[in-house]
């Protein structure tokens, strides 16, 4: 029997224990931290060995094979010793994907893949049986477990994406590359575009990559490594011949001589970056034969992710805008670029090695106020003073809306992008974005 080892005892490695259980492999989860109630009754019901707090190695590198969460770093000395002793590592989606058969869509890049994933899945849904896994809801191997779905839509993140070997979706999409996470990339930038360019690694040319042809980065990569997959770029600025573009508030989509247009006034989300996520979204639709009414009307009753520009109330003519799930300073990029009205500006929390300098030109334009919720704000103040009349530093959520209540005048906007990770100060992106909801409402 073979035995299968998972380190992180959190959604995807419960899932990957109930897979590889039904697989008759011997699982054992271990969990540096603490498990989740919730995820050790699941363990417990099925009687699968598992420990908190510490990582037993004499337990762990008898292994056959390991799953490690993509929380942990390769840079982990238990990491190290697991690879030293020639014993592979893989991520959930790679041993998911061993079980099942269907058709995967695999989506990738900086920011929008969680509004592309969602919105592919809302289109697809209405035509097709599709799961939606990865990096959000039910873990992919919980699904091909209980479901098997014939189509599954992925998220997945460049982390997850660093431990596939044989893993190839029928579709692959980019959304973009900005420098996020170089942290966990040594601070190389390159680093970082390799690691998201592991979705096609193992495509062929029956396979398809859809990608933002208006991404340099991307660009110079497919430039100088030529891929297998038919590339279906789309585009805000040129004309695609295969591929999606924008012009004229219409999307006209062409695969193989097939062409659509749809009107984009009906979008119920806003932005630029909501046409390109659209657009993406479409271009899988066409490819698996969605009727084009189906998608027009998909695409009109969407109404986007919590915690990605998520208005969440207006009170004395202010709009409050949860917009949590920018953790990267591109996300906050989009945010503050689709901002209409003078803002005030909540931001902040675990500096990811950011560079600031593309937020200046919106901030001279639109910020009127800013509002450092961190630990360490010292970047923000050095990058941001001498652009606003007011900066105030905070370190709890209420506070910084009441401060954000007190500044607002009727026709602002108090927006919520903090350009940073969470973990100085909340459980994750979702826990500051509740707790923001929660204090604009009781306000």
């Amino acid at each position: 029997m073979k035995r299968l080892v998972i380190l992180g005892g959190g959604e995807s490695g419960v899932g990957t224990a109930l897979l590889g259980k039904s697989k008759d492999f011997d699982v054992f989860v271990s969990d540096k931290g603490k498990i989740k109630e919730k995820y050790k009754e699941v363990l417990i019901h099925n009687e699968i060995e598992w420990e908190e707090g510490a990582h037993s190695e004499s337990r762990i590198l008898k292994a056959d094979l390991v799953m490690k969460s993509p929380g942990i770093p390769d840079k982990a000395p238990l990491v190290k010793q697991i690879r030293e002793k020639g014993i592979s590592i893989v991520s959930e989606i790679e041993f998911a994907a061993r079980y099942t058969q269907a058709t995967i869509i695999g989506i990738t890049g900086s920011n929008g893949k969680t509004t592309t994933a969602c919105l592919t899945h809302h289109i697809l849904k209405q035509e097709l049986e599709v799961g939606l896994a990865g990096n959000i809801g039910d873990s992919f191997a919980k699904q091909v477990l209980e479901k098997d779905y014939p189509n599954y839509v992925l998220e997945i993140s460049s982390f997850q994406l660093d431990d596939i070997v044989d893993f190839k979706p029928h579709i692959a999409i980019i959304t973009n590359i900005t420098p996020d996470h170089l942290d966990r990339y040594d601070y190389q930038f390159e680093n970082y575009i390799a690691s998201k360019f592991r979705i096609v690694l193992n495509q062929t040319k029956e396979d398809y990559l859809i990608y933002d042809a208006d991404d340099p980065v991307i660009l110079e990569w497919l430039e100088k490594h030529p891929i297998q997959s038919k590339l279906l770029p789309f585009s805000l600025v040129k004309k695609i011949e295969n591929g999606a573009y924008y012009s004229n508030n219409k999307i006209t989509i062409t695969i193989d001589n097939n062409q659509i247009d749809m009107s984009t006034r009906d979008l119920t989300l806003e932005g630029k970056h909501n046409i390109k996520n659209a657009m993406a979204a479409s271009t899988v639709a066409q490819l698996l034969r969605i009727r084009k009414q189906t998608i027009r009307e998909s695409l009109e009753n969407f109404h986007g992710v919590e915690h990605r520009l998520e208005q969440v109330l207006k009170i004395n003519k202010v709009q409050y805008i949860n917009d949590s799930k920018a953790t990267n300073v591109n996300a906050t990029y989009y945010a503050l670029e689709s901002m209409d009205a003078p803002t005030v500006w909540i931001v902040g929390g675990e500096d990811k090695g950011n560079n600031y300098q593309e937020l200046y030109q919106f901030v001279n334009e639109k910020v009127k106020a800013i509002i450092c919720l961190g630990v360490d704000n010292e970047k923000l103040l050095e990058n941001f003073s001498s652009m606003v009349d007011v900066i105030i530093e905070t370190q709890y959520m209420s506070e910084a809306v009441k401060i954000a209540y007190k500044l607002a005048e009727a026709g602002d906007n108090v927006l919520l992008s903090p350009a940073c990770a969470s973990f100085d100060l909340f459980e994750n992106y979702e826990d500051r974005g509740r707790q923001f909801k929660q204090a604009v409402r009781n306000l």
